[in-house]
C-alpha cells in the first residue's frame, strides 16, 4: 500500500500548485518511501507515495486510461486482481503493468462507479478523476482498512491518506472537533465521519464520494447486512459451517500472501494470530516466514506477558521468531509518535507496543505482515457476546428506576433496543465527561454531545440477533476507526509496513453472517466454531487458553514513575491554559492514579488520563489552537 493526496479546485478557475502537492505527500513519506509522483491537470492535482509490494519495477502511479482521460491514484491492494485482469482482458482491456490496482480503471470503465465495488476484494482508498465527465471519485474499502480523509475549504476539495497531508494546505484550519473528542471518551474510539480536527472528515468504510456539477455527495456501496433474527438455515450441521469457514479463511490468507516481497506475521500467542500463522504454513509449507511478538518480561508487567505461548507457537510453526521487550519507559518514549501517526487521542497505550512491533518488522526487511484483527468482532470473541447469550443487561441492574429509565431511552436512541448494553451506561458516563471538561467547554456541551446523534444506523440493528447486533457495533465502533486505524494501519505505516487482515475479507464475511449465532457461541464458548477449525492446525493448549486481551501499562504507571513528559502534559497550568479540561478534576485524578499499586482494569475501566495526555500531545504535535468558544460552530459539525 501507499499514501495518496490530492486537491480539486471546485470552481475550476485556479491551477493546483505542484509545490503544494509535493509538501502534502512528503509529510506522509513513511507510507511510501520507494517512489514519489505528482500529477497536475490545471484544477486537479494528485500526489502519490509508493511502498513497492506488487510489480516492484512497473507499478508506479498514477495510472491512466488509454486515452488519458481517466487518472487513478490508490493506496491499497486488490487481492483478486488476477481474476479481474483475466476477465477485463477478455473484454478487450489492456494493461501496462502487473500492478494489482491498475485493474481499477478498466473496472470503472466497464461497470461504472456504483457497480465496480461488487467486483472488488481488497483494502483500498482511491481517487479517480474522469476528465470527460468532469467528475472526481473517492472511495474507501468495505471494512475501512485503508484510511481516507477529506475537507472542503475555500472552493477546494482536499483529500489524503492521513490528516497531516491535508494540514499542509495553509487555509485548512487546525482546530479541535469537540464531537470527535467526545466520541473517544464515549466509544472504543472515534467514529467516521468525525475526526478530532474540525472540518476534516474521515470517509466511512464502504462509502464513496462523487464531486460533479459543483456538488459533492457521499454514497454507501456496502454495509455489514446481517440477517434478521431467525432467518438462518438450521438444516446444516456444524461440520458444514466449520468446513466452509476453513475454506474461506484459506482463500483469504492465500490472497494476502500474494506479494513480490517477503511476508511475515504477528504472533500474540492467542488463537487468531496463531491460526493465521498455521494457515500460512499450510499454504506455503517451504516458506521462511518471520514472526513478531511483544513481550513484557520484567517486574510488575510480567503478568501481561505472553512470551511462553508465543515461543510455543513459533516453535510449532517453525518460524524465524523476533521479540521486542517492553516496559513503561518504552511507552513514554513513543507516545508522541503514536499521536503523530494516529492523529487522535487514545484510550490505551498499546499502540506504542504496535509501533515498536512494526519497527522490528521493518528492521528485518519485511514490508508485509498478516494479523488476526477482525476475528473477535466476527466470531464472538469478546465477553459481551457471552453476556448477551445469558440475557444479561450488564451494568444496569444496580441503577434506580429513574436512572434505568433514562438509560433505556438512550439505548433505544442509539441502538434501537432499550435492553441492549454496549460498552458502558452512557447516561451515567455523561456526568463523568462533563466533570472532565472545563466550564467553558461545558457551556457548549449540548451542541457537541456525541450521543445526540446516532453513531450507526439503528435500522442495521433492529430485528437482529443480539450476537449480530454486537458484531455490527464492534465492526463500526471498535474496529474500523480504532483497531484497524490508529492501532494497525497508522503504526504499521509509521515504519513503512503494510498490514493485511485475512478475517476482514468481504467474501469471508458474507459467509460468516449466515452462521447461526448458536453455533458461533455453542456452549457459551467464545469463538466456538473458529476453535473447531483450529483443531486441525493448533496445539490444544493454544486453542483452549483463556482469552488474553492485548494490553499495556497505562497512565497510572507513568504517573507513579513520575515520567517527566506526563507530569508536564497534566500540569495544572497547562490544562488551564489550553482550556479543554477542568484542571481541578485532572488534579484529583492524578492523585488517585499516582497512589502506589493503583491500576486500571483496561479494557473494562476507562483510563481517563491517557486520553487527556494524548489529547494534549495532539494539540502540541499539530500546533492546534487552544479552546476558544468563538471559533466553535454552533451547532457543531465535523
Amino acid at each position: 500500500m501507499c499514501g495518496i493526496a490530492g486537491i480539486y479546485n471546485t470552481t475550476k478557475t485556479q491551477p493546483v500548485p505542484r509545490v503544494l502537492l509535493e509538501s502534502m505527500v512528503e509529510v506522509i513519506h513513511h507510507r511510501g518511501p520507494d517512489d514519489t509522483s505528482i500529477h497536475t491537470d490545471h484544477h486537479v492535482g494528485f500526489g502519490f507515495k509508493r511502498l513497492s509490494i506488487v510489480d516492484l519495477s512497473g507499478g508506479q502511479q498514477p495510472f491512466f486510461s488509454q486515452d488519458k482521460s481517466i487518472v487513478l491514484v490508490c493506496n491499497g491492494e486488490i487481492f483478486n486482481h488476477q481474476e479481474l485482469r483475466a476477465e477485463l482482458s477478455a473484454k478487450g482491456y489492456s494493461f501496462t503493468s502487473q500492478c494489482d490496482v491498475e485493474v481499477l480503471i478498466p473496472l470503472y470503465q466497464e461497470y461504472g462507479i456504483e457497480r465496480m465495488f461488487d467486483k472488488l476484494v481488497g483494502q483500498f482508498g482511491f481517487a479517480i478523476y474522469d476528465k470527460n465527465k468532469e467528475a472526481l471519485f473517492l472511495a474507501r474499502d468495505h471494512f475501512g482498512v485503508c484510511p481516507l480523509f477529506y475537507t472542503h475549504q475555500q472552493d477546494h476539495l482536499i483529500f489524503g491518506s492521513e490528516v497531516k497531508a491535508l494540514l499542509q494546505v495553509p487555509f485548512v484550519p487546525r482546530r479541535v472537533n469537540l464531537i470527535g473528542l467526545d466520541q473517544v471518551f464515549s466509544f472504543p474510539g472515534g467514529v467516521s465521519p468525525h475526526t478530532l480536527f474540525q472540518g476534516i472528515n474521515s470517509l466511512k468504510p464502504g462509502h464513496y464520494i462523487v464531486h460533479q456539477n459543483e456538488k459533492t455527495s457521499v454514497h454507501c456501496y456496502w454495509d455489514a447486512n446481517f440477517p434478521m433474527e431467525g432467518d438462518y438455515d438450521y438444516g446444516k450441521k456444524e461440520s458444514y459451517y466449520a468446513e466452509k469457514l476453513e475454506e474461506k479463511l484459506l482463500a483469504s490468507v492465500n490472497h494476502r500472501l500474494n506479494a513480490d516481497v517477503p511476508v511475515g506475521f504477528y504472533l500474540s500467542g492467542g488463537l487468531d494470530s496463531s491460526l493465521i500463522g498455521s494457515l500460512m504454513r499450510k499454504l506455503r509449507p517451504g516458506a521462511d516466514f518471520k514472526s513478531f511478538s511483544i513481550t513484557f518480561p520484567q517486574g510488575e508487567n510480567s503478568q501481561i506477558d505472553e512470551s511462553v505461548h508465543q515461543r510455543r507457537m513459533a516453535s510449532f510453526l517453525n518460524s524465524d521468531h523476533h521479540e521486542f521487550a517492553f516496559d513503561w519507559k518504552n511507552i513514554s518514549s513513543r507516545l508522541r509518535d503514536i499521536v503523530y501517526h494516529g492523529e487522535t487521542a487514545v484510550k490505551e497505550s498499546y499502540n506504542t507496543c504496535s509501533l515498536a512491533l512494526s519497527a522490528n518488522v521493518r528492521s528485518q526487511g519485511i514490508k508485509v505482515v498478516l494479523s488476526g484483527e477482525g476475528a473477535d468482532e466476527l466470531c464472538g470473541g469478546y465477553i459481551g457476546y457471552r453476556l448477551d447469550a445469558l440475557g444479561s443487561r450488564n451494568l444496569g441492574e444496580d441503577m434506580d428506576d429513574l436512572d434505568m429509565m433514562l438509560e433505556d431511552q438512550m439505548r433505544e436512541q442509539l441502538w434501537g433496543d432499550s435492553s441492549f448494553f454496549y460498552e458502558k451506561n452512557q447516561v451515567e458516563f455523561r456526568s463523568v465527561k462533563q466533570g472532565l471538561y472545563s466550564d467553558a467547554v461545558n457551556e457548549l456541551y449540548y451542541d457537541f454531545d456525541c450521543l445526540n446523534k446516532q453513531p450507526v444506523d439503528p435500522n442495521q440493528l433492529i430485528g437482529r440477533h443480539p450476537f449480530h447486533k454486537r458484531s455490527y457495533l464492534d465492526l463500526k465502533l471498535r474496529l474500523a476507526d480504532h483497531l484497524i486505524s490508529d492501532h494497525c494501519d497508522r503504526v504499521c505505516f509509521a515504519n513503512s509496513v503494510e498490514g493485511r487482515y485475512p478475517f476482514l475479507d468481504v467474501n469471508l464475511f458474507e459467509f460468516i453472517k449466515t452462521i447461526p449465532p448458536e453455533i458461533q457461541l455453542k456452549g457459551l464458548v467464545e469463538k466456538h466454531l473458529l476453535k473447531q477449525v483450529a483443531t486441525k492446525y493448533l496445539p490444544e493448549e493454544i486453542i483452549n487458553r483463556q482469552k488474553f486481551g492485548f494490553v499495556a501499562p497505562g497512565s497510572c504507571q507513568l504517573l507513579q514513575n513520575k515520567d517527566e513528559m506526563t507530569m508536564d502534559l497534566l500540569s495544572y497550568d497547562r490544562i488551564k491554559r489550553q482550556g479543554f479540561f477542568n484542571p481541578d478534576t485532572i488534579e484529583r485524578l492524578k492523585k488517585v492514579y499516582s497512589k502506589p499499586g493503583f491500576r486500571i482494569n483496561v479494557p473494562y475501566d476507562s483510563d481517563l488520563l491517557i486520553v487527556v495526555i494524548t489529547f494534549n500531545l495532539l494539540l502540541d504535535v499539530f500546533e492546534m489552537e487552544s479552546f476558544d468558544a468563538s471559533t466553535v460552530p454552533s451547532p457543531i459539525i465535523a
